[in-house]
């Protein structure tokens, strides 16, 4: 017959272990969260890859073959909607830049090629400027940060940007993927 003092042990040294092991658990927990809004302060979880993917979310909710606008004649296209208009502009830029590499009209719906002319596009117009301006400029044209009807699109942007960060701050760094 078991004596039920050591029933009683064990259970005390279960307890105490569940504790112990809780506590290692939650320490670590806790410097990764420590650590990940000391990335966030420092602003360096990857701010042009925060900017597409907020831009992307807005612009097509990420469909690749998305079509807006299109009472306007020429229709903006793919995940950052862009029009022919841009992509001309996007070649003008390679060709001042002396690059032989052009797009095409059909490049808009290929995600990889669209955000390709995006990052071109910003960092030709927008090199160092903060994400409202560039986001506003994205939507309204040139003028596009001076443009009052710009303030709504960029307030859906922010907060895609906020949710990627809250998320950024409380997920899992195993399963994270941007």
């Amino acid at each position: 017959m078991v004596r039920p003092y050591i029933i009683l042990i064990i259970l005390s040294l279960i307890i105490v272990l569940g504790f112990l092991t809780n506590s290692i658990i939650g320490q670590k927990k806790f410097k990764d969260l420590e650590k990940r809004v000391e990335i966030l302060e420092q602003d360096t979880v990857q701010p042009l890859d925060t900017l597409v993917i907020a831009l992307i979310h807005v612009e097509s909710r990420g469909k690749e073959d998305a079509i807006g606008d299109t009472h306007l004649g020429s229709p903006s296209v793919g995940v950052l909607q862009i029009r022919p208009i841009m992509v001309r502009e996007i070649n003008r830029i390679l060709k001042k830049k002396k690059s032989s590499k052009r797009f095409k009209l059909k490049d808009r719906f290929d995600r990889e090629k669209s955000i390709e002319m995006f990052t071109i596009w910003r960092e030709y117009y927008h090199d160092g400027d903060d994400y409202e301006k560039v986001a506003r400029n994205w939507n309204g044209g040139p003028r596009g940060f001076k443009i009052s009807a710009t303030r709504k699109y960029w307030k859906k942007v922010k907060k895609q940007i906020d949710e990627q960060r809250k998320s950024y701050l409380y997920e899992d760094q195993s399963s994270r993927r941007i």
